[in-house]
Order: C-alpha cells, then structure tokens, then sequence
C-alpha cells in the first residue's frame, strides 16, 4: 500500500468529487482514478459510490477513512520531527478552538508562534468540542482547545487550561435583572433560551445542568457565534446560561449566578494525541502557551504585592 494511494483516498473523501480533489492535488484525474482503483484492488473492497454529481464513502470506505488518517498524520509527524532535530521548525500546525474558549488568547498565541516559527504554516479551524476532539483522535487536527469532552483516552490527552462557574445573561429590563438573586434550573426553566448547538462546550455543560436537575428545557434561539448569542439576549429576545467570562463581552447584560452545576463545571483543556504521535509544532505551541501562562501569573504575583 503507498503513502501516495492513501492521499488520494483521503483527498477524494474530503472533496466527495474526482475533479475537485484532483485540482487540489494537481495531479490529472485519469490519475487519481487509477491510483484510488489500485487501492481497492490491494483491500479488495469498493471503497466510493460513484455518482455523477459526487462519490461518497462506501462502509468499506468509512473504515478506511480513519485509519488512513492516522497513518497520514504520523508520516508528517515524523518528516517534523527530523527537521526539528536539525534544528529548523517547518511543515504545518493544524489546531481547531471553540470560540471565546476560556485560558487562551488564541491569536495572540498564534502570532507569538510565528514570530518564532515562521516556516511553519498555520491552519485554523472552529468547530464545536465534539467535533475537535474527532479531528484530532483521527489526525486531521494537531490539537485542539476545547472543553473538556471526556476523560483521557489512549487515543486523547488533555492539558487544563481553565474552570469557571456558569452565569445566566439577561437584559437589564428582565424580571430576573430586577430581582438580582442567584437562579437555579427549576427557576429559569419557563425562559426562552439562546445558546449555541449542542455540541458546543457551553450548551453541554448547560444541557447536563438541566438533565441533572430533571427540568426539561427548549432551545428555540440557537446560534453558532458568541456575538449572536449576546446581541439576541440584548434584544431581550431570550435569556442565556454561559460561560462566566462571557460576561465581559457585554456588559450592559445582567449576569446572575447559575446555580446547580458545581463551582467550576465549565472546564477548557487543550487535546492532543498521545505522546509520541504529537508533532514538533504541536509541542512548541504548547510550550509556548504554558510560558505565557506562567508569565502572566508571576504579573498578577507583582501587581497584588505592588498593590498591599
């Protein structure tokens, strides 16, 4: 089996079209055809259904399809890793975030990278935390800042980054702004909600609050950005359990204690794979973060010392 035949697999898979992912490759169609034909030979098995409009991926395929990612990931990981030895960082840093995700700046700790490492090329991609901790089980993402899905796995590892309680988000003119006491599941439970899809980090955590609790809620206003959420919530449209630190992105919201999910139920980490299929890159990022955080503390050290 070659590492070529796999690529194009992948390619094809991605793309779900011939043409597409053999402009993407730049090699000629005939070519990748032939190429993804041998490779169904070798496992003799149908690996697309082709249509006129696109192929997708047989049950043969699916099974493929995870495995050659892997073994892909690992090829580039190893490339890194002898130029890391020569002393050269290069190839390409694949990192997925939740937005506003707690613990990180995100692009100032990519700038701080390139600065450092500019022969490295940096992809981003958000999504939600379910489907960042796919991408990098399967070595389509390097690592990934998200919250904290599920234990370690031998597939997964997490590094902490932050905690933090929830906050119920109000318009001022709210009955609860008014009120200004701490609410709980059974008390919110009648609201019109905002929050996000449910396999982002906040709506989990809100989710398993309610479930906990055994109060049944509806989401009738669901976004997938931060700042529609909070301009809905400011149009009273609807009220929102997040993240503490949400808060700071609105200030003219009311934001009430959220009872009932513990002290730090929002926790954020960064996935990685296990050790020894971490990249070079993968690894410098984290360093780097982990200076920074540290670097950060010992300002705040200062400033309260300075201040008493």
């Amino acid at each position: 089996m070659e590492l070529r035949h796999l690529q194009h697999f992948v390619a094809v898979a991605e793309d779900q079209h011939f043409t597409r992912a053999a402009e993407r490759l730049m090699v000629s169609q005939s070519g990748l055809s032939a190429s993804i034909r041998a490779l169904e030979r070798e496992l003799r098995a149908p690996l697309f259904v082709r249509t006129t409009r696109r192929v997708t991926l047989t049950e043969a395929g699916r099974a493929l399809l995870g495995e050659a990612e892997r073994i892909l990931a690992q090829v580039r990981a190893a490339h890194e890793a002898v130029a890391a030895v020569q002393g050269v960082l290069r190839g390409t840093l694949t990192l997925g975030t939740e937005q506003c995700i707690a613990g990180v700046d995100v692009a100032g700790l990519l700038a701080a990278f390139r600065r450092r490492h500019p022969e490295v090329e940096i992809r981003l991609r958000q999504a939600g935390s379910g489907a960042l901790a796919e991408g990098v089980a399967a070595g389509r993402l390097d690592l990934a800042f998200t919250y904290r899905t599920q234990a370690d796995t031998d597939q997964l590892r997490s590094v902490a980054l932050a905690g933090e309680p929830m906050t119920v988000l109000c318009h001022p003119g709210h009955r609860f702004a008014a009120a200004g006491a701490p609410l709980t599941p059974e008390e919110v439970s009648g609201e019109v909600f905002v929050d996000f899809h449910p396999d982002w980090g906040p709506r989990r955590v809100t989710d398993a609050a309610f479930s906990a609790a055994g109060v049944d809620r509806t989401v009738p206003l669901e976004v997938n950005d931060v700042h529609g959420l909070l301009d809905l919530v400011d149009e009273n449209l609807g009220i929102a359990v997040v993240p503490r630190h949400f808060r700071h992105k609105r200030p003219s919201l009311t934001a009430l204690p959220f009872q009932g999910t513990g002290e730090r139920p929002y926790e954020t980490v960064v996935l990685l794979p296990p050790e020894q299929a971490t990249s070079p890159a993968a690894r410098a990022l984290v360093t780097l973060l982990e200076s920074r955080v540290d670097r950060a503390g010992a300002d705040r050290a200062d400033a309260d010392r300075s201040g008493s």
